[in-house]
């Protein structure tokens, strides 16, 4: 069985953050509210494929320009960032203050490791009262690849000091829990998201139905 981590580390969206009201976004600027699901994979698509060549892969730029392609380019500028201005005010799921929490009082390392920018990611911690729970933010503009390339979740070792081995990813998407066991890291998977991991991904080290019930079985490792 595995050590207990010393550092746990959350994926944000989707995993913390609910996307669904910039859905209500798109509907104020003339989109259907279905039109949600598919930019966001886009979005994901691109940065990886950007990763994937060799390039960086900055939050922004590449979330408009994925919005304007999946709108087939019918919004104006102002369109874009009334949409783009919705991660900054995104509300947190219920069970993120409690786990975040729970690790922090047993005295774990708690981070986000986040593909959005510095800056969101800063006042969506401290609008939400999470902030006091959170210890690092490492994103990957920071590590200059998105995740699940492996080189990000070692970026993340680095920066909290400690070995790979003794820290854990968080997320509710399997493919990210994949990246980091298959970059040496300890990986607890939240099904609230997908409800089965699949059979193509490596198994988490603990798996839950919600982000409390992961973080109890992350303690509770040796």
């Amino acid at each position: 069985m595995a050590d207990r981590p010393d550092v746990v580390l959350f994926d944000v969206l989707e995993t913390l953050i609910d996307l669904d009201p910039l859905a209500e976004r798109l509907e104020q600027v003339g989109q259907p509210a279905t039109v949600l699901g598919p930019w966001f994979m886009r979005f994901q698509r691109d940065a990886m494929a950007l990763t994937l060549a060799g390039d960086k892969a900055p939050f922004e730029p590449v979330a408009r320009q994925a919005l304007h392609t999946e709108t087939k380019h019918r919004l104006s500028e102002s369109d874009i960032e009334h949409v783009l201005a919705g991660f900054a005010t995104l509300p947190t799921f219920d069970d993120a203050a409690p786990a975040l929490q729970k690790l922090s009082q047993a005295g774990v390392t708690v981070g986000c490791l986040t593909v959005n920018s510095p800056d969101n990611t800063r006042r969506f911690l401290e609008g939400a009262g999470l902030a006091g729970f959170v210890d690092q933010v490492i994103t990957a503009q920071e590590a200059g690849v998105w995740k699940p390339h492996p080189e990000i979740y070692r970026f993340a070792a680095r920066h909290t000091h400690t070995p790979i081995e003794r820290m854990a990813l968080v997320a509710v998407h399997a493919w990210d829990c994949h990246g980091a066991k298959r970059a040496g890291a300890l990986a607890g998977w939240c099904a609230r998201l997908e409800r089965e991991r699949g059979d193509v991904f490596l198994p988490a080290d603990v798996s839950g139905d919600n982000l409390v019930e992961v973080a109890e079985k992350l303690l509770e490792l040796h």
